[in-house]
């Protein structure tokens, strides 16, 4: 009989992440592949700020620091 499982180890076990049909004390040979995760790229602070579509003034760029802090008086 051949099962095929998925199994986490944390360590010192591999954990199972389903049931295995198997009687205690049940003899087996492991063969470990470790499975790749699919890790998203951490998306940029630009395609971050582009992706929120924020509305506001054209001089955001120009005054940003007055838009965050707000406006300081010139002297």
């Amino acid at each position: 009989m051949t099962q095929t499982l998925e199994a986490i180890f944390d360590g010192e076990v591999l954990r199972p992440e389903s049931s295995i049909d198997l009687q205690p004390n049940t003899k087996v040979r492991l063969t470990v592949e470790i499975i790749e995760q699919n890790v998203e790229k951490p998306k940029s602070f630009l395609e971050t700020s582009r992706s929120l579509k924020l509305q506001g003034s054209p001089d955001w760029s120009e005054k940003i620091d007055d838009y965050l802090y707000g406006a300081v008086d010139e002297k």
